[in-house]
């Protein structure tokens, strides 16, 4: 079995935002899954600040705006990385479980997916000899 390179930051953004924007099937590796979040983090602090440095009033619409541009591609790339480790998308509603939601949908996005293929489709990192 040997392994795919990894995906970088640059990579990972494009493929979420543009090539699978509102995507719920396939999977999505780890790299793809932690880049993607890290860029949506660095952008929301730069629409805040922008927006902070026109009005209070105005860092608050923009930042609804950009939450709402943004909605769609990180549910698309939750669910694919839910799937990379074998879960169905539905377990993002483990997230309404005060605490403990949260804290077990973090391991299943830092766990590795599985090599093999699933209902989903071929794992994106490993490549079956």
């Amino acid at each position: 079995m040997q392994v795919k390179p990894q995906i970088q930051f640059g990579e990972a953004v494009k493929t979420c935002l543009t090539e699978k924007y509102c995507c719920f099937k396939g999977r999505a590796r780890r790299s793809e899954y932690w880049w993607y979040c890290l860029a949506i983090v660095i952008a929301s602090y730069v629409v805040s600040f922008v927006g902070g440095l026109i009005s209070p009033d105005f860092s608050l619409m923009l930042s609804g705006i950009f939450s709402l541009a943004i909605l769609l591609p990180g549910l698309g790339v939750a669910v694919r990385r839910l799937h990379d480790v074998g879960k169905s998308g539905w377990w993002y509603l483990i997230i309404l479980v005060p605490l403990v939601g949260a804290i077990y949908l973090i391991y299943l996005y830092a766990s590795d997916g599985k090599p093999e293929a699933n209902k989903w489709g071929e794992s994106p990192k490993y490549i079956l000899d």
